[in-house]
């Protein structure tokens, strides 16, 4: 359920109307967008959906709406428009383009310093970087772990660029949280419910990519997953992220299914992201699917830039050298304007 309050609510209203759903033994969300106050309920145990239909007598409620979609929180009618999620200072979404742009892994803090250099001068505005990696062999490069996590930090706070990387196990999301302003969650884990709440209970971003044989419903109830875990009243702050799924051809990593792009807009209010480096697999079709991406509304991409990709310990053969990705974002930036929308760039605050 949603409780929209009337204009004339106070703060004292809707912390009241928290209490009395707590009460009733439901979680309350704080789900409010500018002028117009808003409170989701999440079902518990116990809880009467009668009970908790009759808050609506209580004098500050304006209507209640009941959400059936089986995503209560992500849907689209849980929010008042689309939600903005911001990573550190960078907002996702709305009227912003943000470009997340760095290596697939952290090699070395030279190698991280070169990415990072050539992402931000062309345009990205966030840094992106493996300290943990996901590799189908065991034996193939596994990331630096804290070490690569540290250099993260150091390049970010250096270039002034926030930072996203990934958490892959329960047990190291809370390191990972603490060097990190934003967590992503990978399509290998995108139905690790356990990770998926543990990333929501940190209260920071969680990027999450879709799972390479994921319906939109599926990745929805992931998502679900990390909204229902963060701290009361936190925001909603789950970025989606489409990377392809899996098909029977050949000759492209992945099938970048751009027209999920549109069809989760429909469906929920969070921001949705394209990550052609990971759809395609082939560093020249990047840049063709990134323009595709824009077209197709897409709130932002993420990229592979790696100064040496020969030399690249994972996943080389889809990253762009630094000059191939100011190249793209020369174009990105012309098909933005057709779209009214800007690159996204970090918040000044007075």
């Amino acid at each position: 359920m949603i409780f929209v309050l009337r204009p004339s609510a106070t703060l004292s209203d809707r912390q009241r109307l928290v209490h009395e759903i707590e009460k009733l033994g439901a979680r309350a969300h704080d789900v409010s967008e500018g002028s117009t106050l808003a409170v989701a309920t999440q079902s518990a145990p116990g809880a009467s959906t009668s009970a908790l239909g009759a808050l609506q007598a209580l004098p500050f409620v304006e209507r209640v709406l009941t959400i059936a979609k089986p995503y209560k929180l992500a849907a689209r009618e849980a929010g008042k428009g689309r939600s903005v999620v911001s990573i550190g200072s960078v907002p996702v979404g709305g009227d912003s383009f943000a470009v997340i742009a760095g290596p697939c892994a952290v090699e070395s803090e030279l190698q991280l310093r070169a990415s990072a250099l050539g992402a931000r001068d062309a345009g990205a505005s966030i840094l992106r970087g493996g300290a943990y990696k996901p590799r189908t062999s065991p034996y193939s490069f596994q990331g630096l772990g804290a070490d690569g996590l540290k250099m993260l930090r150091d390049v970010g706070d250096e270039l002034e660029m926030p930072i996203v990387t990934e958490a892959l196990d329960p047990r190291d999301v809370e390191l990972v949280a603490r060097y990190a302003d934003a967590l992503q969650i990978g399509s290998r884990n995108s139905q690790n419910f356990p990770l998926l709440s543990e990333a929501g209970r940190t209260g920071k971003p969680v990027m999450l990519k879709r799972g390479m044989a994921q319906t939109l419903k599926e990745l929805l109830l992931a998502a679900e997953y990390v909204l229902r875990a963060a701290p009361a009243g936190a925001a909603a702050s789950v970025i989606l992220c489409e990377r392809g799924v899996r098909s029977f051809d050949g000759e492209t990593r992945n099938l970048l299914d751009l027209a999920s792009v549109p069809a989760l807009q429909e469906l929920c209010h969070l921001p949705v992201i394209v990550d052609p480096s990971h759809a395609t697999g082939r560093s020249e079709l990047v840049a063709p699917m990134a323009k595709a991406a824009v077209a197709a509304g897409a709130d932002g991409l993420m990229v592979e830039v790696h100064p040496d990709p020969l030399a690249a310990r994972s996943d080389g053969r889809q990253a762009l050298r630094p000059s191939e990705f100011a190249a793209l974002m020369e174009k990105v930036e012309r098909l933005l304007e057709i779209e009214g929308k800007q690159l996204a760039t970090p918040l000044r605050r007075p």
